[in-house]
């Protein structure tokens, strides 16, 4: 593991798979979660297709800088003041967390990059490839949606779980939910068994044991609102992925967002629920590595058109230059 420190002092951690001079892939990981939660052999599946892949840890969570000074910030005030239209007063925003994915990116000299981004993941790419265009390759969107669950959303009651933190919080404790918690989101058709369960409950607390991410993190998104509009600002080839039996955020908003882009491209998976766990890392990885090949093939096609272009150019102003010397 490797740490950068930006330049307002944000320190975020990350690792890295293959061959620097290879095309970039940035995986942002969603809620709460560590970037060991990205698989290792997902990770080493797309380094040995020819990427140079890079896992990180958002900021308050793992083992990135701690926003612990902010607290606890309310989801129903934050939620209220954006039905309200009102701007609500969150330690941070997703956009702020995109910003960070920039840094990374400046810090590591990568001009552009492949984003794929998992639930909390995905809405920060997608700000990324709406926002920044010339730093996007493609984007890959996986179990995302472009708005937050609303109030009374059925679907909020397992965030609220989610939310809530076992007290007294201790190491046992730590695991024991987030165990729980993952057989509570995880897919049907691709169970964990628990020494699975375990072994990642126990990586999770091990890098970091502080709780009070979750709820920033939460409220960011709460307070982002719903992008619909800005998915239509985003050209580059999209994929998005979404599981059948996602008990948080559900099918239908992987298909909205889906509908938002331009030339997207939607992957159900049946029996797939909110996680990435070990059975379904090999489909997950044919289909990734598929529309990553594709979308490097259309921004190579993209640069060599660019180059010609500006040969050409080059080529007539040098020639309007020598008539005008001649003449």
């Amino acid at each position: 593991m490797t740490q950068i420190t930006t330049s307002s002092g944000l320190k975020l951690a990350y690792e890295s798979f293959g061959e620097p001079e290879n095309p970039a892939v940035i995986l942002i990981m969603g809620l709460g979660a560590q970037m060991k939660i990205w698989p290792d052999s997902l990770c080493a599946a797309i380094a040995a297709a020819g990427y140079f892949v890079i896992r990180f840890d958002n900021r308050d969570v793992g083992r990135s800088s701690q926003f612990d000074q902010h607290g606890n910030p309310s989801l129903i005030k934050t939620w209220l003041q954006q039905k309200l239209q009102q701007k609500p007063q969150v330690p941070y925003t997703l956009r702020d967390m995109s910003r960070d994915v920039l840094a990374l990116m400046d810090q590591l000299e990568l001009d552009n990059v492949h984003l794929v981004g998992a639930s909390m993941g995905g809405m920060i790419a997608q700000i990324l490839a709406a926002k920044h265009k010339k730093r996007v390759r493609s984007l890959t969107s996986i179990m995302s949606a472009a708005r937050a669950p609303g109030l009374p959303d059925p679907n909020l009651k397992v965030l609220l779980q989610l939310a809530k933190r076992p007290s007294p919080f201790n190491r046992e404790a730590a695991i024991r939910y987030t165990m729980r918690m993952n057989r509570l989101i995880g897919s049907p058709a691709y169970p964990m068994d628990e020494v699975e369960l375990r072994q990642l409950a126990e990586t999770s607390f091990e890098r970091s044991g502080t709780p009070g991410g979750f709820k920033r993190q939460l409220v960011a998104i709460t307070a982002a609102g719903d992008r619909s509009q800005l998915l239509q600002k985003i050209k580059v080839p999209t994929l998005v992925i979404h599981g059948s039996d996602d008990p948080l955020i559900p099918a239908r908003l992987g298909e909205d967002t889906a509908a938002g882009i331009r030339k997207a491209k939607l992957k159900i998976i049946q029996g797939m629920g909110h996680d990435l766990p070990p059975a379904l890392v090999p489909k997950l990885s044919r289909m990734l590595i598929k529309h990553l090949h594709k979308s490097e093939k259309k921004w190579q096609r993209k640069i060599i058109r660019k180059e010609q272009k500006n040969t050409l150019t080059h080529a007539e102003t040098s020639h309007t230059e020598r008539r005008i010397q001649t003449g």
